[in-house]
């Protein structure tokens, strides 16, 4: 009796032992992937600075205003993209060191370590109505205001941005075709949409005189006195003109001579604003009429937002199984290859059928009003079968569901638990499958004096013979090019 408890003990020991192993052994790979995804961010911030570091150099040779407002353009995104980058990696930070802190069994309920699928956003056509004054749009009158905006849309650490558009008192609404796609959205995203504007009318070649007017006045009111005078006409890194006006930035944006983009308008988009169709929705508006870069925003939106869950689209789980209905023969079970997808079970007799896009012999429902449960155990059977009931014109029709082992049906239990909760977290989304248009590729702009890139307009500066190039040669450096050349391939 004594050798049979000592060895329980020591089987127990090596248990705890091999359990503590595991434990050890996962922790290593979770530091491990944790350093991966900090080296991924830390080089997406790399990356961008030196974007960044290229559209000052850029912004800072330009000699065409239309050239000076797409990169004053691209300055604004890179800045805007560091920023969140550091955010997401702020956040790992935060969530590695919480993973570190030990919990009671009190606190983790049955559903905190499930987490839902992740999903696809998008938003396309996208319009903001303009309201001018009488005078200016059907009488004419007054100084024509001309100002160049775009949008920046951020899900998490993903931002995107529209085509800039030239916005006057002759367009009724402001225009983006763009549509934009987020892949790897959860069901509590926010989508952020923020409206950049500028007057493309200022001329950005005088961004130098503040400072040139408080170096004059510096030396007559003597160095120090002229030190802190321009200390406070310089802009700093939290000032509106270094980054728009927006919220305080941890880094600052460079100053370069050339237009600054300022932020007119913002509004934020949840999964309630989700809809399979076009809607308005409200604008916060930033600016008044004093401001160079103002345009008259009736204060709204409009625009598609659709979203499409991963278990809407995606096979959630498959595999062999038996079917028969209650009620029916005992033995009348049909071997099938089932997919777990969307609203339904698909039952195909083979699995190349699957493979062949033949359509199903038949589909289950399986949707937010359906019921599932594991059925007493068959005495004839060894495993649980699994019930699945729908109501079809006010009748209940159930389908019985047979593994060919007791750890498949534990798979089957769970995937169809797992896809009841991502359902109820997606909610609307679930309904039906929202089409999404993918987005056409970026064309590179035509290589023309008002509308041509400058590193486009810089690529036959190779060949001597070519005329009425805006830049020379020793107008950029070869630094310049290979960041523009970077910079032009990864937006294509």
């Amino acid at each position: 009796m004594f050798c049979r408890n000592q060895t329980a003990r020591a089987t127990v020991a090596r248990g705890s032992a091999l359990e503590m192993e595991i434990r050890r052994g996962k922790f290593r790979k979770s530091v491990f992937l944790d350093a991966s995804q900090d080296s991924d961010i830390q080089k997406k911030i790399d990356h961008e600075i030196r974007m960044r570091d290229g559209a000052c150099k850029l912004l800072a040779a330009c000699s065409q205003r239309d050239q000076a407002l797409e990169a004053a353009k691209s300055l604004q995104t890179c800045s805007t993209r560091i920023m969140a980058y550091m955010s997401e990696l702020q956040r790992m930070k935060e969530a590695q060191v919480m993973q570190n802190i030990p919990r009671r069994s009190s606190d983790a309920g049955p559903m905190d370590d499930r987490l839902p699928c992740k999903g696809k956003v998008a938003i396309s056509d996208l319009r903001i109505p303009l309201m001018w004054k009488d005078t200016e749009y059907f009488k004419n009158k007054g100084e024509l205001h001309r100002c160049a905006v775009f949008c920046l849309l951020q899900l998490g650490g993903e931002i995107f941005d529209t085509d800039m558009v030239i916005v006057d008192r002759t367009l009724t609404d402001i225009c983006f075709d763009n549509t934009i796609i987020f892949s790897e959205a959860s069901p509590g995203f926010q989508l952020r949409v923020e409206l950049y504007s500028c007057c493309s009318e200022d001329d950005y070649s005088a961004g130098n005189t503040p400072r040139k007017l408080a170096s004059k006045l510096s030396s007559s009111l003597g160095r120090s006195a002229g030190k802190k005078l321009r200390a406070a006409m310089e802009p700093g890194p939290c000032s509106p003109v270094s980054n728009g006006g927006a919220a305080p930035l941890l880094l600052p944006v460079p100053s370069v001579p050339g237009p600054k983009y300022h932020l007119l308008a913002h509004t934020t988009l949840l999964l309630s604003h989700v809809q399979d169709s076009f809607r308005t929705h409200d604008l916060t508006i930033s600016g008044n009429e004093e401001c160079s870069y103002w345009l008259p925003l009736y204060g709204s939106m409009c625009c598609r937002l659709a979203a499409q869950p991963h278990c809407m689209t995606q096979q959630m789980m498959n595999g062999c199984l038996k079917v028969k209905q209650c009620g029916g023969d005992r033995q009348s079970w049909t071997k099938v290859y089932a997919v777990l997808k969307g609203a339904s079970l698909s039952c195909y007799h083979r699995q190349e059928d699957v493979e062949a896009n033949v359509e199903p012999a038949f589909t289950i429902g399986i949707n937010k009003e359906t019921r599932i449960r594991a059925s007493e155990k068959d005495p004839h059977s060894k495993v649980q079968n699994i019930c699945i009931s729908n109501q079809y014109g006010g009748e209940e029709v159930t389908h019985t569901l047979a593994a060919d082992s007791r750890e498949d049906t534990h798979r089957w239990m769970e995937a169809f638990w797992q896809h009841f909760y991502d359902m109820s977290q997606w909610k609307q989304c679930c309904d039906d499958v929202m089409k999404i248009e993918l987005p056409s590729p970026r064309k590179p702009a035509p290589l023309t004096p008002k509308q041509g890139s400058l590193y486009h307009e810089m690529a036959p500066l190779a060949t001597p013979s070519c005329e009425g190039l805006l830049l020379q040669d020793n107008a950029v450096s070869a630094e310049i090019r290979a960041l523009l050349s970077s910079y032009y391939n990864d937006s294509y």
